[in-house]
Protein backbone atom coordinates (compact mmCIF):
# COMPACT_ATOMS: atom_id res chain seq x y z
CA UNK A 1 0.00 0.00 0.00
CA UNK A 2 1.35 3.23 -0.72
CA UNK A 3 0.94 5.47 2.69
CA UNK A 4 0.18 8.82 0.87
CA UNK A 5 -2.65 7.93 -1.41
CA UNK A 6 -5.54 9.56 -1.01
CA UNK A 7 -3.92 11.47 1.21
CA UNK A 8 -5.65 14.84 2.15
CA UNK A 9 -5.15 17.35 4.64
CA UNK A 10 -7.47 20.05 6.64
CA UNK A 11 -7.36 22.68 9.17
CA UNK A 12 -10.06 21.94 12.03
CA UNK A 13 -12.96 24.08 11.39
CA UNK A 14 -16.71 23.53 12.21
CA UNK A 15 -17.31 21.31 9.40
CA UNK A 16 -14.65 18.95 10.36
CA UNK A 17 -14.97 19.19 14.14
CA UNK A 18 -17.16 15.50 14.55
CA UNK A 19 -14.12 13.86 12.72
CA UNK A 20 -11.53 15.57 15.32
CA UNK A 21 -13.82 14.74 18.13
CA UNK A 22 -13.78 11.20 17.12
CA UNK A 23 -9.76 10.95 16.39
CA UNK A 24 -9.23 12.57 20.17
CA UNK A 25 -11.82 10.47 22.17
CA UNK A 26 -11.14 7.08 20.67
CA UNK A 27 -6.84 7.73 21.84
CA UNK A 28 -6.14 7.36 25.36
CA UNK A 29 -4.00 10.23 26.26
CA UNK A 30 -5.76 12.78 23.39
CA UNK A 31 -8.92 11.94 25.27
CA UNK A 32 -7.40 14.00 28.10
CA UNK A 33 -5.63 16.59 26.89
CA UNK A 34 -7.37 17.70 23.87
CA UNK A 35 -4.12 19.69 23.01
CA UNK A 36 -5.44 22.17 25.34
CA UNK A 37 -2.07 22.21 27.48
CA UNK A 38 -0.64 25.44 26.10
CA UNK A 39 -3.49 27.26 25.18
CA UNK A 40 -5.22 27.45 28.38
CA UNK A 41 -6.20 30.71 29.91
CA UNK A 42 -6.12 31.41 33.83
CA UNK A 43 -9.20 31.57 33.85
CA UNK A 44 -9.38 27.87 32.27
CA UNK A 45 -7.08 26.42 34.18
CA UNK A 46 -9.30 26.60 37.21
CA UNK A 47 -11.85 23.85 35.59
CA UNK A 48 -8.84 22.14 34.05
CA UNK A 49 -11.06 18.41 33.56
CA UNK A 50 -10.85 16.56 30.43
CA UNK A 51 -14.73 17.75 29.46
CA UNK A 52 -13.52 20.97 29.99
CA UNK A 53 -10.42 20.81 27.90
CA UNK A 54 -12.67 19.33 25.23
CA UNK A 55 -15.57 22.37 25.54
CA UNK A 56 -12.67 24.93 25.78
CA UNK A 57 -11.18 23.67 22.55
CA UNK A 58 -15.04 23.33 20.51
CA UNK A 59 -15.39 26.74 21.38
CA UNK A 60 -12.16 27.99 19.73
CA UNK A 61 -13.41 25.81 16.85
CA UNK A 62 -16.86 27.76 16.56
CA UNK A 63 -15.63 30.83 16.91
CA UNK A 64 -13.25 30.28 13.95
CA UNK A 65 -9.63 29.92 16.08
CA UNK A 66 -6.97 28.31 14.13
CA UNK A 67 -6.03 25.02 16.13
CA UNK A 68 -4.35 22.60 13.88
CA UNK A 69 -4.54 20.06 11.21
CA UNK A 70 -6.26 16.31 10.53
CA UNK A 71 -4.84 14.22 8.05
CA UNK A 72 -6.71 11.41 6.48
CA UNK A 73 -5.93 8.79 4.76
CA UNK A 74 -8.36 5.95 2.80
CA UNK A 75 -11.18 8.48 4.34
CA UNK A 76 -10.17 8.00 8.08
CA UNK A 77 -8.25 10.23 10.09
CA UNK A 78 -4.70 9.09 10.77
CA UNK A 79 -2.68 12.49 12.01
CA UNK A 80 -3.04 15.28 13.94
CA UNK A 81 -0.76 18.67 13.87
CA UNK A 82 -1.36 21.60 16.72
CA UNK A 83 -0.69 24.93 14.86
CA UNK A 84 -2.19 27.93 15.35
CA UNK A 85 -0.74 31.59 16.03
CA UNK A 86 1.64 32.32 18.64
CA UNK A 87 -0.95 34.48 20.39
CA UNK A 88 -3.55 31.46 21.02
CA UNK A 89 -0.63 30.05 23.27
CA UNK A 90 0.13 30.85 26.85
CA UNK A 91 4.15 29.92 28.08
CA UNK A 92 5.53 28.14 24.86
CA UNK A 93 8.56 30.58 25.02
CA UNK A 94 10.73 31.35 22.49
CA UNK A 95 10.95 34.53 20.54
CA UNK A 96 8.67 37.18 21.09
CA UNK A 97 10.16 39.97 19.51
CA UNK A 98 9.00 39.11 15.90
CA UNK A 99 5.56 39.70 14.46
CA UNK A 100 3.20 37.04 12.90
CA UNK A 101 4.61 33.85 14.26
CA UNK A 102 2.82 30.65 14.48
CA UNK A 103 3.62 27.74 16.98
CA UNK A 104 3.24 24.37 16.00
CA UNK A 105 2.96 22.73 19.40
CA UNK A 106 1.87 18.74 18.66
CA UNK A 107 1.57 15.89 16.76
CA UNK A 108 -0.26 12.45 16.85
CA UNK A 109 -0.03 9.83 14.09
CA UNK A 110 -1.60 6.69 14.04
CA UNK A 111 0.96 3.78 15.32
CA UNK A 112 0.39 1.99 11.48
CA UNK A 113 0.75 5.18 10.12
CA UNK A 114 4.27 6.28 12.09
CA UNK A 115 7.97 6.24 10.87
CA UNK A 116 6.13 6.49 6.91
CA UNK A 117 7.21 10.14 6.98
CA UNK A 118 3.44 11.57 7.60
CA UNK A 119 5.03 14.51 10.28
CA UNK A 120 7.11 15.92 7.19
CA UNK A 121 4.20 16.40 4.96
CA UNK A 122 2.44 17.79 7.87
CA UNK A 123 4.97 20.33 8.89
CA UNK A 124 4.91 21.04 5.36
CA UNK A 125 1.26 21.32 5.48
CA UNK A 126 1.25 23.14 8.42
CA UNK A 127 4.16 26.17 7.10
CA UNK A 128 1.71 26.66 4.22
CA UNK A 129 -1.10 26.69 6.49
CA UNK A 130 0.36 29.86 8.93
CA UNK A 131 2.04 31.53 5.34
CA UNK A 132 -2.10 30.94 3.30
CA UNK A 133 -3.06 32.70 7.02
CA UNK A 134 -0.62 36.23 7.36
CA UNK A 135 2.16 34.10 9.29
CA UNK A 136 5.65 34.95 8.58
CA UNK A 137 7.45 32.52 10.94
CA UNK A 138 6.76 28.92 12.10
CA UNK A 139 8.25 28.11 15.44
CA UNK A 140 8.51 24.60 16.90
CA UNK A 141 9.56 23.42 20.10
CA UNK A 142 11.03 19.97 19.81
CA UNK A 143 13.25 17.94 22.28
CA UNK A 144 15.98 15.16 21.68
CA UNK A 145 15.03 12.10 20.70
CA UNK A 146 16.32 10.55 24.11
CA UNK A 147 13.88 13.01 26.05
CA UNK A 148 11.92 11.72 28.80
CA UNK A 149 9.12 13.84 27.95
CA UNK A 150 7.46 16.28 25.35
CA UNK A 151 8.05 14.02 22.38
CA UNK A 152 4.62 14.96 21.38
CA UNK A 153 6.41 18.19 20.25
CA UNK A 154 8.67 16.36 17.60
CA UNK A 155 12.33 15.61 17.49
CA UNK A 156 15.10 18.30 16.86
CA UNK A 157 16.65 16.50 14.03
CA UNK A 158 13.10 16.50 12.30
CA UNK A 159 12.92 20.15 12.50
CA UNK A 160 16.55 20.72 10.77
CA UNK A 161 15.67 18.49 8.06
CA UNK A 162 12.52 21.04 7.43
CA UNK A 163 14.59 24.32 7.22
CA UNK A 164 14.21 25.02 10.96
CA UNK A 165 17.05 27.45 12.62
CA UNK A 166 18.07 26.56 16.30
CA UNK A 167 16.98 30.03 18.19
CA UNK A 168 16.91 28.78 22.37
CA UNK A 169 15.96 26.53 24.76
CA UNK A 170 12.23 26.80 26.78
CA UNK A 171 12.95 24.92 30.30
CA UNK A 172 15.23 22.08 30.18
CA UNK A 173 14.29 19.57 27.22
CA UNK A 174 12.17 22.08 24.91
CA UNK A 175 14.32 23.37 22.14
CA UNK A 176 13.16 26.77 20.12
CA UNK A 177 13.35 26.71 16.38
CA UNK A 178 12.53 28.78 13.81
CA UNK A 179 11.42 28.89 10.05
CA UNK A 180 11.08 31.74 8.30
CA UNK A 181 7.95 31.54 5.90
CA UNK A 182 7.35 35.24 4.22
CA UNK A 183 9.80 37.96 4.19
CA UNK A 184 9.64 40.17 6.81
Amino acid sequence: MNTYDNLRINPVEKSNWNDFEDFFEAKGILRNCWCMAWRMTKEEKKNNTPACRKEYIKARVQAGIPIGLLAYGNERTIAWCAIAPKESYTNLGGNDSLANIWSLTCFYILPEYRKRGFVHLLIEAAKQYAKDNGGQYLEAYPVAEDSPSYRYMGFVRTFEKEGFSHTGKAGSRRNVMICQLAAA
